[in-house]
């Protein structure tokens, strides 16, 4: 089998603007973007954080009213349904409820249904009002596709989070996200997120793939600029524009993530590390690596 064909996957992220509150609305805007994506061969799809809640909460009340609980999850529901219908894998940012604790979450859904929930670990802002930190890790999900690992948002501000998917054997790592403007940043170079699901890429041999939301929600706006990266850390597809619901797709070989861990006949990425000086897994519950 040449090697362009051997884990050929369609990538595809949705870049839209959910309303706070508007549960069906998102879930329908969500929707109608995922079937456009499928129509043109995704495999895989991305959507923004929170894209079934929107992501300004007045109160904690209003959060809670707009969570649910993965069993009852008419979003990982709907989800699932497409999924099975279209042969899909979808990751999508919701608002879990588990108990009298809420999260802020993203589902792995295939198709035969819910594969893993992510549950974000660092907090940005006013999300601290309202959710815990996630309690979950940095679970990768084994897919017929490949290995999916996932972050959301604030969490690629941290390269151990990154490190860990890799370790754990990520091929790609889905990100939904609902990136902010830096007051310092530069018009004309790319968003600061954008360099980091680069340089991520790059250090871990990892696809990249970041679905952002756009427009201004109770006074905070989006960016936008989602984008997919390949496992060298170059953008395949976007940065989407600041503004516009898009579907960025990239046809991505997720077995170029494994094979290009090794660099040369001396450099392998994750076997030059120095153990010696620091944890291997850096803290977190020792698993099997994929090296």
């Amino acid at each position: 089998m040449s090697s362009h064909m051997e884990a050929k996957t369609v990538v595809a992220c949705l870049q839209f603007e959910p309303i706070v509150g508007e549960l069906e609305a998102n879930l329908q805007k969500g929707l109608e973007l995922i079937e456009k994506a499928a129509n043109d061969g995704a495999d895989l799809v991305v959507l923004p954080e929170l894209s079934d809640s929107g992501y300004v909460f007045e109160t904690r009340d209003e959060a809670y009213s707009l969570s649910s609980a993965v069993t009852d999850s008419a979003t990982i529901r709907t989800w699932a349904d497409v999924a099975k219908k279209r042969h899909l894998h979808i990751v999508g940012g919701f608002c879990e409820r588990q108990d009298d604790g809420l999260y802020n979450s993203a589902a792995v859904v295939g198709p035969d249904g819910l594969i893993g929930v992510y549950r974000k670990n660092h907090l940005w802002g006013a999300e601290n009002l309202f959710f815990e930190r996630g309690n979950l890790g940095f679970p990768v999900f084994n897919t017929r596709l490949g290995r999916i690992g996932v972050l959301i948002c604030y969490d690629g501000w941290f390269p151990e989070a990154w490190r860990l998917c890799a370790l754990q054997g990520a091929d790609i790592v889905c990100v939904p996200t609902n990136w902010v403007p830096m007051p310092s940043q530069p018009d004309h170079t790319y968003a600061m997120s954008n360099i980091l699901c680069m340089s991520a890429a790059h250090s871990n041999s990892v696809f990249v793939a970041a679905a952002c939301r756009v427009g201004t929600e109770r006074g905070q706006p989006f960016i936008g600029q989602s984008l997919i990266v390949n496992n060298e850390g170059w953008p395949v597809a976007g940065p989407a524009g600041k503004t516009e619901t898009s579907i960025l797709m990239a046809e991505c070989n997720l077995a170029d993530a494994r094979r290009g861990r090794t660099l040369n006949q001396f450099n392998q990425l994750m076997r030059d590390r120095r153990d010696d000086v620091y944890a291997e897994m850096l803290g977190a519950e020792a698993k099997p690596g994929w090296y």
